[in-house]
């Protein structure tokens, strides 16, 4: 998409965006506790049916190049960590609780490696940071309503592994181009994981169509649009916007799946939310 979106077109396409990023959450959740399809399946009908749809819209996008969908087995690897660790974890998490811990291991990692790069931040981000961690830990402490700990640590894994995969894409050329070969490299990965866990792989219809929704759609097509929108928002808009996405996939889970508001996910949202905020928008204060 080329041009400057009218005002209104781009808040809506970005909305829609941000709404295909948490109803991977639900859809995810939704087949793997209330289908019978199991993790690796999904796993594996969620990326294939991604990768058909992006690289076909990258070929309409760009007809005209010679070399369409060209990504790299690093990247493809991170996606496919994320892809798996994602759907493995939500066999036993809720889809906020499950939200918020990926997006918050995806901003930590992030942050992590500008530190870890030479990035100075200022007390204020330093704080912000803090809180963030601090509202992960408590989603991971013990105890009844905490998550389950091995879910929760795949979900970490899986938002590490995410956050790696968009710091590689950083630079890496046409987003659209790159993220549909990724996926297609990421394919071979997938079945490899079905084929490790054939003797465990279970289908019924509805869990079929909600993988084929989370590849077609909510990361096909969800993604494309996020790029198109992408180049018209600043940094710090586009990262305060993603702030949404948890809190999306949350009310989502309420709502539709009658999954439990506890004290303890309030909290620990509150805690990763406005402390991502004080990062972005403390950047560049005087410590």
């Amino acid at each position: 998409m080329t041009g400057k979106l009218p005002a209104m077109r781009l808040a809506l396409l970005t909305f829609l965006a941000l709404l295909a990023f948490a109803g991977n959450s639900l859809l995810c959740r939704l087949a793997l506790a209330h289908t019978t399809i199991d993790a690796a399946s999904f796993t594996t009908v969620r990326l294939v049916s991604g990768a058909l749809v992006l690289w076909l819209l990258a070929r309409l996008h760009y007809a005209k190049t010679a070399a369409v969908g060209q990504g790299n087995w690093l990247s493809a690897l991170a996606l496919f960590g994320y892809a798996a660790g994602f759907s493995f974890a939500y066999t036993q998490l809720d889809t906020g609780m499950g939200a918020l811990i990926l997006f918050g291991a995806v901003q930590a990692t992030m942050i992590g490696y500008g530190i870890w790069r030479g990035e100075r931040l200022a007390l204020w981000q330093w704080l912000g940071l803090g809180l963030a961690l601090l509202g992960l830990a408590v989603l991971l402490w013990p105890g009844d309503a905490g998550a389950s700990l091995p879910a929760a640590l795949l979900m970490l894994a899986a938002g590490m592994a995410w956050g790696l995969y968009s710091l590689r894409g950083k630079g890496a050329g046409h987003p659209l181009q790159v993220t549909a070969g990724n996926f297609v490299l990421a394919v071979p990965m997938a079945l490899l994981l079905s084929l490790v866990f054939f003797a465990n792989a279970r289908f019924d219809v509805i869990g079929l169509c909600y993988a084929l929704l989370s590849g077609i759609l909510t990361s096909g097509v969800g993604y494309a649009i996020w790029y198109s929108v992408l180049p018209q928002l600043t940094a710090s808009s586009a990262a305060t916007l993603q702030l949404s996405v948890p809190l999306l996939a949350a009310v989502a889970g309420i709502l539709l799946l009658q999954e439990p508001v506890t004290v303890r996910l309030v909290l620990a949202a509150l805690a990763i939310c406005f402390g991502i905020t004080l990062v972005i928008f403390a950047k560049g204060r005087p410590t």
